[in-house]
């Protein structure tokens, strides 16, 4: 398994100098193997480390030589590592891609800097992902794959602006003031002078990743990861075809239905992971003392793809909204729950913190939100067998914070201890069961809370020109305050 030390190998001075012995040391450190020529191994038993194929150079048309390694990174997936050495230019390359298939949703990592480790956290950059450096609007574009860290991004970037500056200073002045006001900035984060700032990784095919860490980022915002469906155009970037359309057999959608309480709705889509012809099944529940909901499940036969969500309607309210569940007992666990896509959810006793966005919407109980949030992260950090054991090549810091972490998660999905579930939305569209009427149930608080003006404007409510003014102008829709449920 890849880890750390791999990473940092293949930035080293003498990975990039001999592509052999880049390979032969990644073999090892990401199989753990220590075999020797004399070693009694069955020949079957040994696993082949390195592929090694004849390949065109690009930069001299002679033969070189590229070598492939598949191997499994840690919290992420297999991935194929290439380096490329030509012994007649001495041209030399390495790149990375992912062994899977095109994943089932995009995935953006929203990453907060504010220390120096966190230069170190990995990154996966596949060949479909943007990087954006935010503060300072740099874009790197989709181009070759890349396994290196933070800090390794960053000198990249750094690298291919400040390469030509003295032919700049020389031949455009005012282009080498503008480029350099960016480079300035960019020493001053890699010496770490410059935080906080904030690095951003958007794939559309959902290969690319940037390190997670064991322990509670309780700065608000600070890693964020954020699954979308793709739009067409990005599927059809992709090499998956043209969005497939209902036919007229199918009908063409919900146009002129009145939608009925309780009843099912089967909804001809095009599946937002191959973009064939797929179904959602739709019906709409009325929670007491809440709202009317919507519920949708999304299940394509071809490539087993399937989602489920939950969809609040109704006006916008005036504030958002806090909700604070006091977990106690087992009977505390059967409480239904409504996550919005816009809440965040935290529980403090479980360093769980779940930033809007993440899960998209949930209706389920406090024991299916628990498990839910469990299973995702246990499915990224843990190996895929039944043991339940994170990676070897795992630190063994690492190692301990994580089982420290999933044991609290699994003590709360027993009620086996006492924790508080925060709901904080600002569109007041989360909800929690009360086991007794408003406002006599104590194990259950609200209340209503300003919006910031951020939340405003992730929410797009700051530009949200609907309602007609006496002079025929569109100006901001005026909000109304949401009923109180309890």
């Amino acid at each position: 398994m890849a880890d750390r030390a791999t990473n940092e190998y293949l930035n080293s001075e003498r990975a990039q100098n001999d592509p052999n012995d880049l390979f032969a040391a990644l073999g090892k450190q990401v199989l753990g193997l220590s075999v020797q020529d004399g070693d009694d191994i069955p020949e079957d038993d040994r696993v082949k480390v390195v592929d090694q194929i004849e390949s065109l150079c690009m930069n001299c048309e002679e033969n070189g030589t590229t070598r492939l390694l598949l191997t499994k990174i840690p919290f992420f997936r297999e991935v194929i590592l290439m380096s490329f050495y030509c012994e007649h230019c001495h041209f030399k390359n390495n790149e990375i891609q992912p062994a899977g298939e095109i994943q089932e949703q995009g995935a953006k990592y929203t990453f907060k800097l504010d220390q120096m480790d966190d230069l170190e956290r990995q990154v996966v950059k596949s060949d479909t992902a943007i990087l954006r450096i935010e503060e300072l609007d740099i874009e790197v574009p989709p181009g070759r794959g890349r396994l290196t860290n933070v800090e390794g991004i960053l000198s990249e970037v750094h690298q291919d602006l400040e390469g030509s500056q003295k032919k700049r200073k020389k031949d455009d002045s005012e282009l080498y003031e503008k480029i350099d006001g960016v480079v300035q900035p960019l020493i001053k984060m890699l010496n770490g002078a410059k935080f906080p700032f904030t690095i951003s990784l958007d794939d559309p095919a959902g290969n690319s990743w940037i390190e997670p860490s064991a322990e509670e980022e309780s700065t608000k915002g600070k890693y964020l990861i954020k699954h979308y469906p793709r739009s067409s155009a990005q599927n059809e970037a992709l090499g998956l075809g043209e969005a497939a359309t209902p036919t007229d057999e199918e009908g063409g959608g919900m146009e002129d239905v009145d939608i009925i309480e309780g009843q099912t709705y089967d909804l001809p889509i095009a599946c937002p992971g191959c973009t064939k012809a797929a179904h959602m099944l739709l019906q709409m529940v009325n929670i007491p003392h809440f709202k009317q909901v919507i519920i949708s499940t999304t299940q394509c036969n071809k490539c087993d793809y399937h989602t489920n969500d939950v969809k609040t309607g109704g006006e916008i309210p005036e504030k958002g909204k806090r909700i604070w569940l006091d977990v106690k007992d087992k009977a505390d666990l059967s409480r239904d729950i409504l996550k919005s896509e816009t809440c965040l959810l935290k529980i403090p006793e479980c360093a769980v913190d779940v930033q809007p966005g993440t899960m998209g919407g949930r209706f389920t109980t406090v024991e299916g939100l628990l498990t839910q949030i469990r299973d995702d992260l246990r499915g990224s950090i843990f190996e895929t067998d039944d043991n339940d054991a994170p990676s070897d090549s795992m630190p063994e810091a690492g190692k301990k914070a994580w089982n420290k972490f999933f044991g609290h998660l699994n003590k709360a999905i027993k009620a086996e201890i006492e924790y508080t579930i925060l709901m904080e939305d600002p569109l007041g569209n989360s909800y929690c069961q009360l086991l007794d009427e408003p406002g006599k149930d104590p194990q259950v608080r609200t209340e209503e809370y300003e919006r910031t003006v951020e939340e405003d404007e992730d929410l797009g409510l700051a530009d949200m020109k609907t309602h007609r003014n006496e002079d025929g102008e569109y100006v901001k829709e005026p909000t109304k305050t949401a009923t109180a449920e309890s």
